[in-house]
């Protein structure tokens, strides 16, 4: 492959499998930039031999620089320096895997530099969905889905005529708490919440998952993504996770996109589409399953499913506040400050007692972020 990459969130697991993918078809990776992690940034800079590297944690700037010393590479920091590798020249398409609201920023840099952009950043289209959309119209620019569900609904679209689409079906595993009452997640300890049945991931991602508030944000994403309303749009719960997602067109003809759970096939499919190559990932045999299920969320106990959705149906500030309210709310969770159910108390409570404000510029987002983060940690610290 020609293309030229450059990888925001080397170390996670997004990250690692894309430079996985990009070994095997000999994609040349121009920038790698993590958030703290310099020993793995080190390793891969080391082996993938990148012009640049970033750091976010400007801490461990001074750390990494040492490192790398000894050789060419050109050592950058903090937001500056991931804005920066967003709008490398020399590169082709920007894959985005950072974790959080850190990653609306060089999304919304690589697009004005004109660089097509793979994304597994939620909280950039959650975010700043109509800021990203439009500028992304404006420069010409393609923003190819990483997230397996919206990959999926993205490959079904394929060959079809977009203004013959009814709806999109978004799977959800359903987490490790499926079929839990309200009151059997009251005890939910850190460690069950981190176990997910069907996919690794990140300790955040993953707990997102565990209250569905991961389907939430891609509810919002497929907004945003493929131009839907909110009505166009339903959750069901496949816990083989085996159908990625679905498109249901106005003859009522269901398509869909099935694979192995494992995230090389979406992440390859983004930064070589539209080609299909071999995929280092394995084979699905359906009759090794033998069986696929299809049920109904419940948006009653899981809160901040139902309060993603109604923050999009609202429009404005309000997906902006949940989810930064949720960011909030899991570091809380992870750092033992408060209990699993209440991630999903404090970011329902957001829709009421937060203001909406109009999203027009980058600094509104900010100033939506910081509200929703300044009212979390104020809750938390009144314990």
């Amino acid at each position: 492959m020609n293309k030229t990459v450059s990888v925001l969130g080397s170390t996670g697991s997004i990250g690692t499998q894309a430079l996985e993918v990009c070994e095997k078809h000999g994609m040349r990776i121009s920038a790698l930039a993590a958030h703290s992690s310099v020993d793995m940034l080190e390793e891969q800079a080391r082996k993938i031999k990148p012009h640049y590297v970033g750091i976010y944690n400007e801490e461990k700037y001074a750390d990494m620089k040492q490192r790398l010393a000894d050789t060419d590479i050109k050592v950058l920091c903090g937001m500056e320096g991931l804005c920066t590798i967003a709008a490398l020249e020399e590169s082709d398409i920007v894959l985005n895997s950072v974790v959080g609201m850190v990653g609306l920023l060089p999304t919304l840099t690589a697009i004005e530099a004109g660089k097509d952009i793979a994304l597994a950043n939620k909280e950039t289209l959650v975010a700043g969905g109509a800021l990203v959309t439009e500028a992304a119209r404006r420069k010409g620019v393609m923003i190819y889905p990483v997230d397996s569900e919206h990959s999926a609904i993205f490959q079904c679209l394929q060959g079809n005529k977009r203004e013959q689409l009814s709806k999109v079906i978004l799977t959800a595993s359903g987490g490790p708490f499926f079929n839990k009452t309200y009151e059997e997640l009251k005890h939910v300890t850190k460690e069950q919440a981190l176990h997910h049945p069907n996919w690794s991931m990140g300790n955040k991602i993953t707990i997102d998952s565990a209250t569905l508030m991961n389907k939430g944000l891609e509810f919002i994403e497929a907004k945003w993504l493929f131009d839907l309303e909110p009505e166009q749009i339903e959750i069901v719960v496949h816990r083989q996770s085996v159908v990625h997602s679905a498109v249901e067109y106005n003859d009522y003809s269901i398509i869909a996109q099935l694979g192995v759970p494992d995230m090389k096939i979406p992440i390859q499919y983004a930064l070589l589409y539209p080609e299909r190559m071999s995929c280092p990932t394995g084979r699905l045999s359906l009759t090794d399953y033998g069986k696929l299920t299809f049920e109904k969320p419940d948006y009653e106990t899981f809160k901040c499913l139902s309060s993603a959705i109604e923050a999009i149906k609202r429009g404005g500030a309000y997906p902006c506040l949940v989810n930064s309210a949720n960011e909030e709310a899991v570091r809380a969770f992870l750092n033992d400050r408060i209990p699993f159910i209440e991630i999903g108390e404090i970011v329902s409570s957001v829709l009421d007692k937060l203001e909406n404000i109009p999203i027009n510029s980058y600094d509104d987002v900010v100033k939506a972020d910081n509200a929703a983060r300044e009212y979390v940690r104020n809750i938390v610290s009144r314990g």
